[in-house]
């Protein structure tokens, strides 16, 4: 990593540090308090060894002494405490705050974006490196203060005391930051290259976990395990590199502090025995001035040894930042929202003017195309697979950038607030998506002002409630819709589309993958809800198009055909192809039946 490009993070990091900098300002003024209890703590133990060994006083009289002791040890444990506790605050703030704009990022860019890395890949993101950028704010941020203030408290009490071992800690200390400064460009290297490691690990075996029927199926148990096997062992290496480093930095500034610390014990050794005079400011060595500096020698290096346990952590933050920050400076210029809004019960025109859509990274995907969605009407979207149905979606749902025009109402799109644009939205999928919880919350998503006699009526209507009022409204769903057959769960997908009640219905094969009679039910439910709304529908069945009033045909990113199912199964182009295939197909599947 350039030293740029550390810098940069560097900034980013400590900008987000100023939103907790309440808590961050606690954390180093208890840290201060403390180092002033440690001169008291110093003073009374060195006072009380000297008033024992040199003026052999009574120990009765000391009672204050070590009262005063007691205390100050027990008021510094309590500053230790809490730092430990405003540090915490401080990272958990901030952890809060950076996965909140990582999830509104997320929302920006839409799933078009987001399938273009596995879900392990984003998991990682989200938790395991903002995890790790806890110990930068909680630990190192406060340190790095402490790391100067406190030494400096010290060498103000140091020097009118002896100034030759103040020198000596004057001279010594810069020598601990000046190691963790060569080791850290090193370090912030190694923890990048181990989350890279480890996003890869993740996604691999995520998507591996997902798949695990089909790579059994398919005999690849073997080679998609040594796949697994080479991931896991690459992020073995980076890991034992990022530990040899926190290792060996450890082991340097013990070290070095251990050395300064002797420095300064080997010369009130010689001074004590008279082989050197300088120091004293001419009033000669006592037992105390030694006993209080050699008390405090430790804790001078302390703040410094400590931001060097944490200067690992600092470096843990960058490497993990660099991803983050890349995906937050992501641009979405393109698919960003306006502020204007459409009427409230204002039924919805689409309207497509030489439009051209794109992939978030700006590669065409189809077009130029034009055609419009009339209010009130319901048109077919059809083509093979690949023809740019789905990048059409996304485009009017707002997840892609695209060039020419497409309004909504009158209004651009890219004018348009985007919530309130799909709050209108009614979409029921092919794929239906249940989330861990309760049937009700499946339903609703999370709004409790939805009464019971909307749910029971949007039960009804789907033709969910047979099996609802079996199973209960809170009845546990697992993730993936597990504990529903594919049916049920597309008929609760159209109860919630049902409650949503947008005024423009997108079905995206709502129907794949269903029973006949599945099939049969789903499709009674969404006739009674889209008559006199705005319905675009994506499917490959054409013969139950015979009632749709306006169909669009797409094909290699192009609208090829447009117009009644009469008029387009009588002209030869794609659709007549698709429909005398799909009659082929259902001739085969009824003999196959009768036999």
């Amino acid at each position: 990593m350039d030293k740029k490009k550390q810098r940069g993070l560097n900034k980013w990091l400590k900008q987000q540090s100023k939103l907790a900098k309440r808590w961050l300002m606690i954390a180093v003024g208890l840290g201060v308090f403390s180092s002033v209890l440690l001169l008291a703590q110093a003073a009374l133990l060195a006072n009380i060894l000297h008033s024992l060994i040199i003026e052999q006083v009574d120990k009765s009289s000391l009672l204050p002494d070590f009262a005063g002791l007691a205390i100050v040890i027990a008021v510094r444990a309590l500053c230790s405490w809490g730092r430990e506790i405003a540090g915490y605050r401080c990272g958990e703030q901030i952890r809060v705050y950076i996965r909140q704009v990582i999830l509104d990022k997320l929302r920006e860019l839409g799933p078009a974006y987001i399938k273009g890395k596995p879900a392990g890949a984003w998991a990682t993101l989200l938790l395991e490196q903002v995890e790790d950028m806890h110990d930068f704010f909680a630990r190192y941020l406060p340190q790095m203060s402490l790391s100067v203030l406190v030494p400096f408290v010290i060498l103000i009490v140091v020097f009118p005391v002896n100034w030759a071992a103040g020198l000596i800690f004057l001279l010594t200390a810069p020598l601990v930051p000046m190691f963790m400064a060569l080791v850290g460009m090193k370090a912030a290297d190694a923890n990048r290259k181990n989350f890279k490691a480890l996003q890869r690990l993740s996604g691999h075996f995520y998507d591996r976990l997902q798949s695990m029927t089909t790579i059994r199926l398919f005999d690849r148990t073997k080679a998609e395990t040594e796949m697994m096997r080479g991931a896991s062992e690459v992020f073995r290496t980076r890991t034992m590199d990022v530990l040899k480093i926190a290792f060996l930095s450890s082991a340097v500034l013990e070290f070095f502090t251990s050395i300064s610390i002797a420095l300064t014990a080997v010369y009130f050794g010689f001074a004590f025995i008279g082989e050197l005079n300088f120091g004293d400011y001419g009033a000669g060595v006592t037992l105390f001035a030694g006993l209080f500096i050699l008390i405090l020698a430790p804790e001078f290096y302390q703040p410094l040894r400590d931001l060097g346990t944490f200067y690992h952590a600092k470096q843990q933050a960058v490497g993990a930042a660099e991803s983050i920050v890349e995906f937050l400076e992501t641009d979405v210029d393109t698919v960003r929202s306006g502020d204007k809004k459409l009427d409230g019960d204002e039924t919805v025109t689409i309207c497509a003017r030489d439009l051209e859509v794109y992939s978030p990274e700006g590669v065409k995907l189809l077009g130029p195309i034009s055609f419009e969605l009339n209010a009130g009407q319901t048109t077919a979207l059809v083509g093979p697979s690949g023809a740019g149905k789905t990048s059409l979606i996304n485009a009017i749902l707002g997840f892609l950038p695209y060039k020419g025009s497409l309004t909504i109402n009158g209004l651009e799109r890219t004018e348009l607030d985007l919530a309130s644009w799909r709050e209108k939205i009614s979409w029921v999928g092919q794929n239906p998506l249940l989330l861990h919880g309760s049937i009700r919350d499946n339903i609703t998503l999370g709004k409790s002002c939805v009464s019971d006699s909307i749910i029971a009526k949007a039960l009804n209507e789907s033709h969910a409630a047979e099996f609802v009022e079996t199973h209960g409204l809170e009845y546990q769903v697992s993730d993936r819709s597990g504990g529903l057959s594919v049916g049920q769960a597309q008929r609760l997908a159209l109860a919630r589309a049902m409650i949503q009640n947008g005024q423009f219905w997108l079905l995206d094969e709502p129907t794949a993958s269903l029973d006949a009679r599945s099939e049969r039910l789903v499709m009674q439910g969404l006739e009674s809800q889209i008559t006199d709304k705005t319905t675009l529908m994506v499917t490959h069945q054409l013969t139950p198009l015979k009632r749709v009033e306006h169909i669009l045909v797409m094909e290699n990113g192009q609208l090829s055909q447009a117009g009644s199912f009469d008029e387009l199964s009588s002209q030869d182009g794609l659709f007549k192809q698709m429909l005398k295939a799909n009659q082929a197909l259902d001739q085969a599947n009824k003999g196959n039946l009768d036999a």
